[in-house]
């Protein structure tokens, strides 16, 4: 994986070339080089030397069976108040850009009554805000006040591309907000029967902050949570956590029925997880009765560096029975190029056998690559077929 473009056939580069000269013959959302063997399809690109990196990817499927992938940006450059929406007619082998949503940040997608929205922030730091789609993801509502999608007036607050679930007849979604000493944890939840775009219909937890005193000194915070329905029933919040050694941790909350409050033991709630230490996306299969996630596990030698933050030049596919015993599964992406590459932020979803991921991903390109493993230059699709064959260990 490590010498693709030394691998270029002429033949390749003739291509390449002609369809630059005539544009007409590729689609306009990928009219960029792609290196051999490159990790899934593109969907988004964007140059290192733009100082526009790309984040948060989010996947959905339409009931008839499209898929819709959004993402945002970071970098100097970027304004990071932007979400851009593509679409595939194929099931992935090809993608459009069919929208661009201003003041939209940091979000998820999610279909309710058969309708695709999307969730998230007005911008970096923004308030939460609430779209939907009546076209299949073409056009989007605004979220111009509290009865269209403005959801809170106020404050700072942080999110991701992490699962809405549907439970105890509600709608629920983690929603962060940004306090003086961190991130604290916090899910928001409404009335699947209820109207959705008005902020009277969302429920918002308190915040639960982070105690630096956690893991004997060394807990540095947790952010991006998944709300999940554990085995027994009752929901749960299982955040990502900055810890800097192996094995890697993530943490439990537990959530009140209402919604209103959590709860966190702190020594039982934290989680050896392969990859808890990056953004992960975690859902239940029915058919497997098992929780599933991608991760950036760090595996036997698969990263020769200390700083296990950074460390996304692996893709594991993850499995757990009960939400706290986690194996790997499978290595779906793995680069030795640790500060370049990088398979990292994966938001998926089931489709028949397969996994179909959008995923945040740094990798070559023809202009130097990407800045860092982190700054990624590009959103891809991926299918992990056969998901739950997987020899799980």
């Amino acid at each position: 994986m490590n010498s693709f473009f030394e691998a270029r056939s002429s033949l390749f580069k003739l291509l390449i070339i002609f369809l630059w000269i005539f544009p007409e013959f590729v689609s306009a959302a990928q009219r960029f080089l792609v290196p051999v063997d490159f990790p899934g399809v593109p969907i988004a690109h964007s140059e290192a030397r733009t100082g526009i990196y790309l984040g948060t990817p989010a996947i959905l499927v339409l009931e008839k069976g499209d898929y819709l992938v959004s993402h945002d940006s970071f970098g100097p450059i970027s304004e990071r108040n932007g979400v851009a929406i593509y679409k595939s007619l194929d099931r992935g082998k090809s993608w459009s850009k069919v929208a661009q949503l201003h003041d939209q940040y940091y979000s998820s997608l999610f279909l309710s009554h058969g309708i695709p929205y999307i969730v998230g922030l007005s911008r970096y730091e923004g308030v939460p805000v609430i779209r939907r789609s009546m076209d299949g993801g073409r056009t989007w509502s605004n979220p111009v006040d509290a009865d269209h999608g403005l959801l809170a007036s106020g404050g700072k607050f942080f999110s991701a591309a992490v699962p809405v679930v549907v439970a105890n007849n509600r709608i629920w979604h983690p929603m962060e907000t940004i306090r003086s000493n961190g991130v604290w944890a916090g899910v928001m939840s409404a009335s699947v029967n209820s109207d959705l775009m008005k902020a009277s219909s969302w429920t918002f937890s308190e915040g639960l902050g982070p105690d630096p005193n956690w893991l004997g000194g060394d807990f540095h915070g947790w952010l991006e949570g998944n709300v999940v329905v554990d085995p027994s029933g009752k929901l749960i919040d299982l955040l990502r956590v900055y810890y800097n050694a192996l094995p890697e941790k993530a943490a439990i909350i537990s959530i009140d029925s209402n919604g209103k409050a959590l709860v966190f033991d702190s020594d039982g709630g934290f989680i050896d997880m392969p990859g808890g230490g990056k953004k992960f996306t975690v859902r239940y299969d029915a058919t497997s009765r098992s929780y599933w996630s991608l991760t950036n596990a760090v595996t036997d030698s698969s990263y020769s560096g200390t700083n296990f933050e950074r460390a996304r030049n692996t893709l594991a596919l993850v499995s757990s029975r009960d939400l706290r015993a986690w194996t790997v599964c499978r290595i779906v992406l793995h680069s030795d190029d640790e500060k370049k590459h990088g398979f990292q932020y994966a938001d998926w979803v089931v489709d028949g056998d397969d996994i179909v991921a959008a995923v945040r991903t740094a990798f070559d390109d023809d202009t130097g690559g990407a800045h860092s493993s982190h700054d990624s230059n590009y959103i891809t699709f991926l299918r992990v077929s056969e998901f739950r064959s997987a020899p799980c260990r």
